[in-house]
């Protein structure tokens, strides 16, 4: 017989768990329409390079930018924790993040690569029935933001450099007023919860709450700390930089003829755009976004669908990297909590 709901071995399901439980087929469900209402539009052979040395050198080299990313952000994420006073090895982090880009990368759950990051970060700290250590869950949310204000920041730098992308119609409004509310929101965020009257007595709880007073902790500790400030924001400079890079070589790929000051105008916009949880790992939003952002400059629909598919291509097998942490190191308990975007 089995164990009715509400019973003291199975508590009830409320609307929350339910939502908890179906969110992430419903983003699989939405990644799958947006894609289809994309490909009808194009050809399928158009989708694929034309294969020969050089695009095999051209995916090489952006596949290793992506790595590169990857090792950018642990040495990011190791400044927020210096300064927090929790000093982590590279390595050990380095193999934290790659099982976290495994996990955002592959699988669909309500886990997610953030929770890995820091129920691994607050084991090492505390043995492996530890609980989450509240600088833990801070020092990740710090290191996202920190990526929230270089995106619009490159964006805005982008149409500064070159004036013509300033005058594209539609997609330079929308670029435009991504950046700047971005970083509207992101300084909103930032006075709220560095106020100790709000984001003071937020810190510890669970849910929304817990993410203000994250944020609180963390300012607390790096108010006094420029020069870790401005590490932590030459990091995520430097990480953004080598996934335009990435980009810019998977165009060659393709024989897509753009600046790089395109790419760092717009690509910028697309990453904020696909944080948005309602697809799966950007899938078909960025691919929607790139066709918006690259068509007024002269890119065929179908080439800007293969430049977001050969992006996400590109980072899974960089994510590869990440299967043997995962599989071999500690395992993340799914204690829900909430989403901190992706940067």
């Amino acid at each position: 017989m089995g164990v009715q709901e509400g019973t003291a071995d199975a508590p009830p399901r409320t609307w929350r768990t339910r939502l908890h439980r179906w969110f992430p087929a419903a983003r699989i469900a939405a990644s799958a329409i947006i894609l289809v209402v994309l490909l009808r539009k194009v050809r399928l052979h158009s989708l694929m390079p034309k294969w020969d040395d050089t695009t095999i050198l051209w995916l090489a080299a952006g596949v290793a930018c992506f790595v590169l990313a990857i090792a950018l952000s642990t040495v990011r994420w190791q400044r927020v924790l210096e300064a927090m006073d929790v000093p982590s090895r590279f390595v050990s982090l380095f193999n934290t993040y790659l099982a976290c880009q495994f996990v955002s990368a592959f699988l669909p759950s309500s886990i997610g690569g953030d929770a890995v990051r820091v129920t691994r970060l607050s084991s090492q700290r505390g043995g492996p029935e530890a609980p989450e250590a509240p600088d833990a869950f801070a020092s990740v949310v710090l290191d996202r933001m920190s990526g929230w204000l270089i995106l619009p920041l490159l964006c805005l730098a982008g149409m500064l450099v070159n004036p013509a992308l300033r005058h594209q119609g539609r997609s330079s409004r929308i670029a435009f007023t991504l950046s700047i509310v971005s970083l509207a929101a992101l300084a909103v965020v930032i006075v709220v919860a560095a106020s100790p009257r709000f984001g003071g007595r937020l810190a510890g709880r669970r849910g929304v709450a817990r993410f203000f007073g994250a944020v609180h902790e963390g300012i607390d500790h790096l108010r006094h700390r420029p020069m870790v400030i401005a590490q932590v924001l030459a990091a995520a400079l430097v990480y953004q930089l080598a996934v335009i890079t990435a980009a810019l070589l998977a165009s060659h790929a393709l024989g897509i003829h753009i600046g790089p000051t395109a790419l760092l105008a717009f690509l910028p916009a697309v990453a904020i755009v696909q944080v948005l949880p309602i697809s799966f790992g950007g899938l078909g939003v960025r691919e929607g976004a790139l066709v918006l952002f690259l068509k007024p400059l002269g890119v065929p629909t179908s080439q800007a669908v293969a430049l977001g598919l050969l992006l996400y291509a590109m980072q899974l097998i960089s994510s590869l990297l990440g299967a043997p942490s995962l599989a071999f190191g500690q395992r993340p308990r799914s204690r829900p909590g909430p989403v901190v975007p992706a940067a």
